[in-house]
């Protein structure tokens, strides 16, 4: 075979082999009903209700057959929101997909959101769908509704594409709780079998048109179904006690400052060490920190080593005892462990643990906590003195 007959079928060969290259059995983006949010609420007769939200790439392209509700953002895309009912979560999402030309994809879903009915029902069925979807994620945001999830996704945030999106946002500041889909799943089947999860309430309530959603407080789950919530003021003491305060404003009054000095937090760790004496199990909580004054309204000079001390003991008093009301909360109140001790005594003491696994609900409540705080300004600021004095300060 000469060169040019050789050169020619490899031509050739290559040109029949170019329609099969690439993504072959991908879909367009047009194609897709991408689901970014979706809320599951429980009807009165016991079934469930799927609300999504349903991001169109092409406002022109927005689904027909039959009635959605939503509002196009610009050039962005539309987002809907489409509701259906079903015996259980795969059901719903079957009788979704029979309502919607397009195919619904999951894979972009960036918040699920629990009304509060189905939360006191039971997470487990839902959840396991979720789960098990082969175009979940697990690191999608989970969420508690202070009523019906339906009503918050069908909000029209004012600055963020979506109400996933702002929902989204404001769980990343971590000024807030911020549970994943998979640290949900972990904490369910923990040793305590106990979850936390963040409420987002609506304000105003009888203004939906105008109103915006916004996260306060948590609601707890055990054995997979909620049994409480915490307002905003316990739920610091939870965050602090389970690591996860790390970005925050707080403002203290020191005694006989004449003022307040707010401070930002930096760099917090909490380590959790257990102990069993006996017949006595003990946590030792150790709080550090490092902040940064942003800000001093009182008659303090900042500047000076005493002064900064004062602070930095008022601030141990606050951590305090936003810490002590979560323990006393959870202990006496709702008798569940959100704090992830049970996983502590776990790993340091297994033997004692698997003997004990069975009594831990009794446990708990009566476990001795002992606190330490040690707090530590890094940065007072530029300047030490209040600058604008009132009056009786100077």
């Amino acid at each position: 075979m000469s060169m040019i007959r050789k050169l020619l079928l490899v031509l050739v060969s290559t040109a029949c082999l170019l329609p099969t290259a690439g993504c072959w059995n991908a879909k367009e983006v047009n194609d897709l009903a991408i689901i970014t949010g979706a809320g599951i609420d429980l009807t009165e007769d016991g079934r469930i209700e799927l609300s999504v939200e349903i991001y169109l790439t092409s406002p022109g392209g927005t689904e027909s057959d039959g009635p959605m509700t939503g509002q196009p953002n610009g050039d962005k895309g539309t987002s809907v929101i489409r509701t259906v009912h079903g015996i259980n979560m795969a059901d719903a999402a079957s009788r979704l997909q029979k309502m919607i030309s397009r195919k619904v994809f999951w894979g972009q879903a960036e918040v699920f959101l629990f009304g509060e009915r189905m939360a006191r029902a039971g997470l487990e069925e839902p959840m396991d769908f979720m789960l098990r979807h082969t175009a979940s994620r697990e690191r999608s945001q989970v969420f508690v509704a202070n009523g019906p999830a339906k009503d918050v996704l069908l909000l029209t945030p004012p600055v963020d594409r979506s109400l996933s999106d702002a929902l989204v946002s404001m769980a990343e500041q971590q000024t807030g709780l911020n549970i994943t889909m998979k640290e949900l799943a972990q904490m369910m089947v923990g040793k305590s079998r106990a979850a936390v999860l963040p409420i987002v309430h609506i304000y105003p309530e009888k203004d939906l048109q105008d109103a915006f959603p916004y996260i306060a407080g948590m609601a707890v789950i055990k054995e997979g179904r909620m049994i409480g919530k915490l307002d905003e003021y316990t739920t610091r003491g939870v965050m602090w006690l389970r690591n996860e305060m790390k970005h925050a404003t707080v403002t203290v009054k020191p005694d006989e400052s004449g003022g307040y000095v707010s401070l930002h937090l930096l760099r917090n760790h909490t380590r959790l060490i257990p102990s069993i004496q006996g017949d006595r199990w003990i946590m030792t909580v150790r709080i550090t920190g490092q902040d940064d004054i942003v800000e001093n309204t009182s008659n303090l000079d900042l500047s000076e080593p005493d002064h900064l001390e004062q602070v930095e003991r008022e601030m141990e008093r606050f951590v305090e005892e936003r810490v002590k009301l979560a323990l006393d909360t959870a202990q006496k109140k709702l008798k569940v462990d959100i704090f992830g001790f049970a996983d502590a005594f776990w790993r340091r003491y297994p033997k004692q643990w698997m003997a004990n696994a069975s009594r831990w609900d009794e446990i708990f409540p009566e476990m001795e906590v002992r606190l330490e705080t040690d707090i530590r300004i890094a940065r007072p600021g530029l300047i030490g003195k209040n600058f604008f004095p009132r009056q009786e300060q100077r």
